[in-house]
């Protein structure tokens, strides 16, 4: 298990347990579970990188304590 820390830059820093081979859109479903928004809207990113669904957060290399950008489409 690793915890990923979220923030969205409106004051809001949600942080998620995850395994290694959970996919962004597991993590996706997670955090929306947290925040009450659809899974849909929610868009994560490091810096100009934009984490597409379907890969999982051991292939971009997101390891225990990483912070990601959270943003609501």
């Amino acid at each position: 298990m690793i915890e990923i820390t979220l923030n969205d830059r409106l004051g809001k820093k949600i942080r998620v347990k995850c395994n290694e081979d959970d996919t962004i859109g597991d993590l996706k479903k997670l955090v929306a579970a947290q925040t009450g928004t659809r899974a849909e809207k929610i868009r994560i990113q490091k810096w100009y990188t934009i984490y597409k669904d379907h890969i999982t957060l051991e292939d971009y290399e997101v390891h225990d304590g990483a912070n990601l950008e959270l943003y609501y489409n």
